[in-house]
């Protein structure tokens, strides 16, 4: 079978924070994610989220690292000096678009300047040029876990108003500098991890002593969905395009059966995992079944009637996604499957990685119908894949037809989505060149149609090596053929 939208937009992504290296070159600030030690896993399938890794103490001996720890995300795959030999591969690969991030620290290193860090801006007009000299179409995300550190420092993170105003100059920048040459715009990355992580966001418990968890996780991210409609408010007034949408870390699941009980429970959890912030940024305000929930864990927001215009006003032009896997929901959990920060109910009917992510492509097809008959806006999946540790084989390859086959099916998916009439224009596949992990911070689990030498204390040349996934994509691009 042939897929069958033929302008569909085929890619790959990354992160700045997992992919530049040169976490102090020209001007760079640190940020949270590059503060964070490597530590191997006992147990890859259960991953806590160590808070205690993101406590300021731990943070700033980071900065001096007289222990002598690996911080992989100040290496990454060194985009920043091999950024040609990687677009080069995109293009090769038959690639239609490539979503990145521009990383805040290099464009305003402390959040508070005046004047952008021209340093900064030259290796991204550099690098957004040859995009365009390739044929890339590009999608920026602004943020994308990586507040500069020292806006935690001086102003506390995002629970300080100011900060949205330091972000929305920060827009304004790019808009100005690269409006002409970027296809489509993100603000934010998964925002709704602020709710289950603001320390990612440089917002810090401990700053906060008079202040309950859930009040500091929701008022983070309350000001970032703030800072976001302000974006998309002055990217239409600059840009005059409609090409602004959100980035959420989906987490689709399923009742663990028909009884009621875990019907209703199931419903719950789709609607404060997933909905709430769908809603959001399609709809522009705060659904009841939230403000129900902020009453009972005696959350106040800091925000005013002015706010509350500006997120009706100003709600996304398209929605896009990260879905790497399902789970399942019921009243008592027997197992928790891994996942993306947030553990849910095994399946039975489903395979999973060593990480413990259930592969679920049917999946991805209920998650594109589901969103479209909700919110009847387009659709972009901003981020799917696979991660597995690999090693080359001695063809200087690896031979990984659990990705094609992964691929393919997710693939077929989206077809059948098409089919169904959803309004889907877009994918980009997670971690397309080798890259640090975000959740454990590994260079081994790695998701890319190519392979990058690193291990995960970065040992090796950092060269670049086609898997036998990168020609499968090839000829599915040149094809169609599914």
């Amino acid at each position: 079978m042939k897929f069958t939208k033929k302008d569909f937009l085929w890619g790959g992504a990354t992160a700045a924070n997992q992919f530049e290296g040169e976490f102090n070159k020209d001007g760079k600030s640190l940020n949270v994610a590059e503060m964070v030690p490597y530590v191997k896993l006992q147990d890859r399938a259960s991953i806590p989220l160590d808070i205690s890794a993101f406590a300021k103490k731990n943070l700033e001996k980071s900065i001096e690292n007289k222990e002598g720890l690996h911080y992989p995300k100040r290496i990454g795959s060194n985009h920043y000096n091999r950024y040609k030999e990687d677009i080069d591969l995109l293009a090769e690969a038959k690639m239609d678009i490539y979503r990145m991030s521009i990383s805040w620290g290099r464009i305003y290193p402390n959040g508070d300047e005046s004047k952008p860090n021209e340093k900064g801006l030259e290796f991204y007009h550099n690098l957004l040029n040859y995009c365009k000299q390739k044929g890339l179409k590009v999608m920026v995300t602004l943020h994308h876990f990586d507040t500069p550190y020292p806006i935690g420092v001086k102003y506390g993170g995002w629970m300080n108003k100011e900060v949205i105003n330091m972000f929305v100059k920060y827009a304004k920048t790019l808009f100005t500098e690269f409006g002409n040459i970027v296809d489509f715009w993100l603000p934010f990355n998964e925002i709704n991890v602020s709710c289950f992580a603001p320390m990612m966001s440089a917002t810090f418990p401990e700053d906060y002593p008079g202040v309950s968890y859930d009040q500091l996780r929701f008022q983070t991210l309350h000001n970032q969905l703030i800072a976001q409609a302000e974006v998309v408010q002055l990217g239409h007034e600059m840009l005059k395009k409609k090409n602004i949408g959100c980035m959420i870390a989906n987490m689709t699941t399923y009742p663990i059966d028909c009884n009621p009980v875990n019907i209703i429970e199931w419903q719950k959890s789709e609607q404060v995992s997933r909905y709430f912030f769908f809603d959001m940024v399609a709809k522009g305000e705060y659904p009841t079944y939230i403000i129900k929930l902020f009453e009972k864990l005696n959350v106040r927001l800091d925000t005013n009637p002015e706010e509350m215009n500006i997120l009706k006003n100003n709600t996304v032009d398209f929605l896009s996604f990260s879905y790497y896997m399902t789970g399942t929901v019921a009243k008592k959990e027997e197992g928790k499957t891994g996942g993306n920060l947030m553990a849910m109910g095994k399946n039975p009917f489903l395979k999973a990685n060593e990480w413990g992510w259930q592969i679920d492509p049917q999946g991805l097809r209920y998650t594109l119908n589901d969103l479209w008959n909700r919110y009847h806006l387009p659709i972009f999946i901003s981020e799917n894949g696979i991660g597995h540790d690999e090693k080359l084989n001695d063809k200087k390859t690896v031979d990984d037809d659990y990705r094609i086959d992964y691929m393919h099916q997710h693939f077929i998916a989206i077809n059948d989505a098409l089919e169904d009439g959803v309004d889907v224009f877009g994918y980009t596949m997670w971690g397309v060149i080798d890259l640090v992990s975000a959740g454990t911070s590994e260079m081994s689990k790695r998701y890319g149609l190519v392979y990058v030498d690193y291990d995960d204390y970065h040992n090796g040349t950092g060269d670049r090596f086609k898997k036998k996934s990168f020609n499968w994509f090839k000829n599915f691009k040149e094809t169609l053929e599914l």
